[in-house]
């Protein structure tokens, strides 16, 4: 799909259906999120595809918001593996993975399919049911599926401020030293 198109296109999808994805698609999504930059190529992240009737009940139970999907993408940074800017000591795992996760999100349209990303979870007991997550900082759920054909974007989805109201040109710096 052509970028703009993609981006113009895609929308929060909040009525999915829970069949199964295809092996394929599910991996050509993945591969997208593998292919996001990251602060020194360190890839501080990691994904968890969940599917099946017991990881949807406890889906259901970190988050009201599971929209009908029967296929969900966690995604999660290790700080201990990220790269740290000397000057104020950011780490910029939750960046990193940030990035990742809109890739996926962008990957899960181009394939054709549903989703949108959920920060709304629990992550403490996430971490309990799946304790391999125990070390991440856990940045999103994406419910993956079918969009169900009554779907359509929120109210406001298309709504944007423009350029002149969010991006400032030519800022002169004050003339301290630094």
């Amino acid at each position: 799909m052509e970028f703009e198109k993609l981006i113009r296109e895609r929308y929060s999808c909040r009525k999915l259906k829970d069949t199964p994805i295809e092996k394929e698609k599910l991996e050509r999504i993945l591969e997208a999120g593998i292919a996001a930059p990251t602060g020194c190529n360190y890839q501080p992240y990691k994904l968890w595809v969940l599917t099946g009737e017991e990881n949807c009940r406890v889906m259901s139970e970190l988050t009201k918001y599971t929209f009908g999907a029967g296929t969900f993408i966690v995604v999660g940074a290790d700080p201990s593996k990220a790269w740290t800017r000397k000057y104020d000591g950011l780490n910029i795992s939750t960046i990193d993975a940030s990035i990742v996760a809109t890739h996926l999100m962008l990957g899960i349209h181009d394939a054709g399919l549903g989703s949108t990303w959920v920060g709304s979870f629990n992550a403490p007991e996430m971490k309990k049911h799946y304790p391999e997550m125990q070390d991440y900082e856990l940045i999103a759920i994406f419910p993956v599926g079918e969009i169900e054909e009554e779907a359509r974007p929120a109210k406001l989805h298309y709504e944007r401020k423009g350029i002149s109201e969010m991006v400032r040109f030519d800022l002169m710096p004050t003339g301290d030293e630094i």
